[in-house]
């Protein structure tokens, strides 16, 4: 596994108050979601630093062993949770605590911080954010699952159990079916989480009304923690 180059980071004004840390999907990389930046029109409210970390290139299993970019080994796509890789989850885990522990030295409290992704960035999302031991700003995940219920459950951190999530899927995702998303979002309304759901009729992607939603929802979250 090769130690992936340090992340990409945009800053919506100087002085950022708030960050978001934006996860990619398996085989993207960093610059994947940078055009995100402008479509959600923050500029208005609280200067945020958006920060792209890239993962680390490591063999999936489930792709012949191509070697790829992924947060964790992905062993079968017939079911998300058989043979787990909990291991690349917990150390995907602990690098998304070091890139808070950056932002907290920078002078952003935890509180202020948005944990985000994409497909396995939002598995991810989950994954880390529900277990985080210090109060996020809230979670946002786009076409995410849960990949191991055991792994959030033996972990769960009193301190995010009230943390906003903002969650979307598509219904004609081909890649993860809703399905994934929707036993994702119960599984975090069971955790006690306020969940704010979209279902959007588009493959595995990111659509214009999700956009136009999440900025809705950022917009009220960063004027709420200012």
């Amino acid at each position: 596994m090769n130690l992936p180059p340090p992340p990409v980071e945009i800053e919506t004004a100087p002085n950022p108050e708030a960050a978001i840390i934006l996860l990619h999907g398996l085989g993207a990389d960093a610059n994947d979601f940078v055009p995100l930046v402008p479509e959600l029109r923050l500029a208005n409210g609280p200067a945020v630093r958006f920060v792209f970390p890239n993962a680390p290139e490591m063999p999936v299993t489930a792709n012949n062993g191509y070697v790829m970019r992924a947060w964790y080994d992905i062993r079968s796509f017939e079911s998300i949770e058989r043979q787990v890789d909990e291991f690349g989850i917990e150390a995907s885990c602990n690098t998304v605590r070091q890139l808070i522990a950056e932002q907290n030295a920078r002078g952003i409290p935890t509180s202020k911080i948005f944990l985000a992704g994409f497909s396995q960035g939002g598995a991810m999302t989950y994954s880390a954010g529900l277990t985080h031991p210090e109060a996020l700003g809230g979670l946002i995940v786009m076409s995410g699952y849960v990949p191991s219920k055991s792994f959030i459950e033996s972990r769960l951190a009193p301190a995010n159990r009230a943390t906003l999530i903002f969650a979307a899927h598509g219904a004609y995702d081909d890649v993860l079916s809703i399905v994934l998303g929707e036993t994702a979002r119960d599984f975090a309304i069971a955790q006690g989480h306020p969940m704010d759901w979209h279902a959007y009729p588009m493959p595995h992607s990111v659509c214009g009304e999700e956009v136009a939603a999440l900025h809705t929802w950022l917009g009220t979250r960063l004027a709420a923690l200012a």
